[in-house]
């Protein structure tokens, strides 16, 4: 039996080591700037691209997968093309190979050929590539200086455009109150409907400042448009590329082992404080990071609390009966039920029951423009995944607590402690390593659990977080991204799922890691509550 329990105890470490591995060594080298070869076929055509891996075909031979970029000017629309090994000619790594990385149709794979920047300011003479870097910190700081102020000024607009709008569809909601009442108020309805009156002037002022800024916005746009960077594709084809597109360009076959850390941090910095683009296939998760963050915290300040009070009811105040022995069954089948059953249970109660509700009382001038609480968000979330975790801290409450000798009870009332003093002074503390057990446990379930999301708040592209500048600061009626959803997203969701692949490995490896420092910080608190329970022991 050692053995075998030793053999099993080797099994699941060996399986979380695969695991581990699988996603470290798929996920670190995303980012880091790879070769881009020169592949030339015995039919003289001519390939650029980067070499992902090679498969043995039956009936085909040895077959080399390519990524070859330039999407939009491929017939398929595709980023990768397979290539027989016995076609391949000869391959080289061309020192001038540039790749820019763009806001739309992914990277571009080809060798600079001239620049035509009329509106910035940059030298015409030298190496293209470094007239093409020069171009695109010149375009940075126009984008700065005059579309970042003028993109501002239409967010703030829009918000004081839909505070009054907010504001007329109060004063529309309590006109119509007035009309329908028996005492009608003619005084106030005549003051309510000049309001009202004033409110549409202003938002007509608001609404037409703010398509001035737009036309303004899209002047401007039009202008830095007309700075291209012509460029030669792999058959010597020339295209034309709008620098306002390009994100950055570097040659990765003449980068030293500098050029490329520093590229690879620039990448880290991009994932982790920037939202995504190219249907999340590029760019960073920052929102994502956000929700999930958010609603495991919120998840915790709702179900923890509730957890460890009904975990301490039952082990310390319930007598033993058929009802309590019938909760506890209740509690711990409630631990095994799927999650998508919680997800429709929250459909119902909260967003259905509770959300209509709050509309109704609170929000019933809006209901004509649409819902609030009614729908989906980050607070109906946060409390289904309550529901689905509680358990588990109840469980774990009342087995910490009924784990403590007897001794230290009967202790406690020798010394003329009632029985709530003997629970928070006493039993509590000395449970508190156990209870963060279960917390510990509740909590890295939440940060993977996605199916009850999907119905209750969780989607894959976000215009806002649940966090900003404007009053009331938390919006927790407003859906959320979250990195479990979006890696079902990225990798079953998007129309180039074989592009998408090494995104899917990166937000996996982000989301185990934030589940690890969640745990790990929760971790922490637990052995420094266990050494200082030592030291009053002592």
């Amino acid at each position: 039996m050692v053995w075998v329990a030793g053999g099993g105890l080797a099994a699941v470490l060996l399986g979380a080591l695969i695991l581990i591995v699988v996603i470290l060594s798929n996920g670190l080298v995303v980012f880091w700037p790879a070769p881009i070869e020169q592949v030339r076929l015995d039919d003289g055509t001519q390939i650029l691209g980067r070499r992902i891996n090679s498969e043995n075909s039956i009936g085909r031979g040895l077959q080399v997968r390519f990524k070859t970029a330039n999407r939009e000017f491929d017939s398929q629309r595709q980023d990768f093309h397979w290539v027989a090994d016995d076609k391949i000619a000869s391959t080289d790594l061309p020192a001038e190979c540039v790749v820019l990385e763009r806001l739309a149709n992914g990277d571009f794979y080809g060798f600079v050929k001239e620049i035509k920047s009329p509106g910035l300011d940059v030298k015409q003479s030298g190496d293209p590539f470094h007239q093409l870097q020069d171009a695109l910190r010149s375009m940075d700081l126009h984008k700065t200086e005059e579309l970042d102020p003028l993109l501002r000024r239409i967010e703030g607009k829009t918000d004081e455009l839909n505070a009054v709008k907010l504001s007329r569809l109060k004063g529309e909601y309590r006109q119509k109150q007035l009309r329908n009442s028996a005492s009608h108020d003619e005084k106030a309805a005549t003051a309510l409907e000049g309001n009202i009156a004033e409110l549409k002037a202003v938002a007509g002022e608001l609404q037409k400042d703010s398509e001035r800024l737009v036309n303004q916005r899209s002047k401007v746009e039009e202008s830095l448009r007309q700075n291209l960077a012509i460029v030669l594709d792999a058959q010597g084809a020339s295209r034309s590329i709008a620098l306002m597109d390009v994100i950055r360009v570097y040659r990765p076959n003449s980068m030293n082992i500098l050029a490329k850390a520093s590229h690879y941090a620039a990448k880290v910095w991009e994932l982790l404080t920037t939202p995504p683009r190219e249907a999340n296939t590029e760019g960073g998760v920052l929102p994502a990071i956000f929700g999930t963050v958010a609603l495991v915290l919120l998840m915790a300040v709702l179900s923890f609390p509730l957890g460890v009070l009904a975990g301490v009811y039952l082990g310390e105040y319930a007598r033993d009966g058929f009802l309590v022995r019938l909760v506890r069954i209740g509690v711990n089948n409630l631990a095994g039920i799927p999650s998508i059953v919680y997800g429709i249970f929250g459909v119902g109660f909260f967003i259905n029951s509770l959300g209509h509700a709050i509309d109704e009382q609170f929000y019933a001038y809006r209901l004509a423009e649409g819902r609030v609480f009614h729908g989906g968000g980050v607070l109906w979330a946060a409390l289904t995944l309550g529901i689905l975790t509680v358990p588990v801290v109840i469980v774990a409450t009342e087995e910490a607590i009924r784990v403590i000798p007897r001794g230290v009870r009967e202790s406690s009332y020798a010394l003329g402690s009632t029985k709530f003093q003997t629970l928070i002074r006493v039993l509590l503390p000395l449970a508190s390593p156990g209870i963060m057990t279960g917390f510990i446990l509740a909590m890295a379930r939440a940060a993977g659990e996605v199916a009850p999301l999907m119905l209750t708040g969780v989607v894959s592209t976000a215009g806002t977080v649940p966090l900003d500048g404007r009053f009331p600061y938390l919006h927790l009626e407003r859906q959320f991204l979250h990195l479990g959803f979006q890696i079902y997203t990225v990798a079953f969701q998007t129309p180039n799922s074989e592009a998408a692949r090494p995104m899917v490995y990166v937000i996996t490896l982000l989301l185990v890691l934030i589940v690890l420092l969640l745990s790990g910080m929760a971790i922490l608190l637990r052995n420094r509550m266990r050494k200082q329970l030592q030291i009053k022991t002592i």
